[in-house]
């Protein structure tokens, strides 16, 4: 099936939902070394350990890791401490599923895509206390990022593809930048920009970078055919899994994806979702395991 028609199929409303319903998937905690040699990898280790959907993994800090995790054939956001090897549910069961959390900048409060039973799909912020406010009123929000406390890049429901969109907290506005984009949406460290994936004429995705200030866009690369997930090490050097192997792209490099890990060793497969820590010590990344 082509690219193109994947996202038609896996970003319809009714789809949404079984996409995150279903399937083994769980988070890996990898540590980081960099050198003069290169990247060195340690210590893979599976930190959900839970049947079922475990997704979605975001750094709040270099201790605390956010992901989505299945909770008795529901989705809940869970909170992992690398400190204590631990986690915690972080909110109060609800009706619906939460997927995609994050911290909202500058606040102590979460973000997370909330899917209720009756198929409303919406963007919560989730207070410490568990009390849930919808941050954007009927704005069907599949992928997002905060840029900073008043910007916010994403990907909603159009269709039955995905438009990215830039809405603005203090204006209280959306602006369309594009149909057609993908998942894959970061802030690029130390810079007033985002990176974004759209589908391209040969129905495979391109990374952009986009300018928080001037709304311009700008080409970065192609992502190898079948990935649609990336992250940043630092704002030259991205990041993505293939089968059980990462690969990575250096944007002073010779334009080519380079392999400097593979973790088959350690029975996994199908790497997609990636998250850097702060410090840049630890990346989390979901994979399926080899059963």
């Amino acid at each position: 099936m082509a690219l193109r028609c994947l996202f038609c199929l896996l970003f319809s409303l009714g789809s949404f939902l079984n996409n995150f319903a279903q399937g083994e998937s769980e988070i890996y905690l990898v540590d980081i070394d960099f050198t003069i040699d290169g990247f060195s990898f340690q210590n893979v280790r599976n930190i959900s350990n839970n049947p079922g959907y475990d997704n979605q993994p975001y750094f709040r800090n270099d201790d605390l890791l956010l992901y989505a995790r299945n909770n008795k054939e529901q989705t809940d956001i869970a909170q992992f401490s690398l400190s204590s090897n631990t986690f915690q549910w972080q909110n109060e069961a609800t009706e619906g599923g939460e997927y995609s959390p994050q911290p909202i900048p500058d606040s102590s409060d979460l973000a997370a895509v909330r899917l209720d039973p009756d198929g409303k799909q919406r963007l919560y912020r989730y207070n410490s206390k568990g009390k849930s406010t919808e941050l954007i009123p009927d704005l069907e929000v599949a992928y997002y990022t905060f840029v900073d406390s008043q910007t916010m890049v994403a990907s909603i429901l159009s269709d039955g593809s995905l438009d990215l969109v830039v809405h603005h907290f203090d204006k209280n506005s959306t602006f369309t930048l594009l149909k057609k984009s993908g998942r894959s949406i970061h802030v690029i460290p130390n810079s007033k920009a985002a990176s974004y994936t759209a589908v391209n004429e040969e129905g495979n995705l391109d990374i952009y970078q986009l300018d928080r200030d001037s709304l311009e866009s700008y080409f970065i690369c192609q992502l190898p055919n079948g990935i649609q997930d990336h992250i940043w090490w630092e704002d030259y050097k991205i990041f993505i899994g293939s089968g059980a192997k990462l690969l990575v792209y250096d944007l002073y490099g010779k334009g080519d994806w380079k392999e400097i890990a593979d973790f088959s060793a350690y029975e996994v497969q199908n790497i997609t979702r990636l998250a850097m820590s702060p410090d840049k010590k630890h990346l989390a990344f979901v994979a399926e395991p080899k059963l």
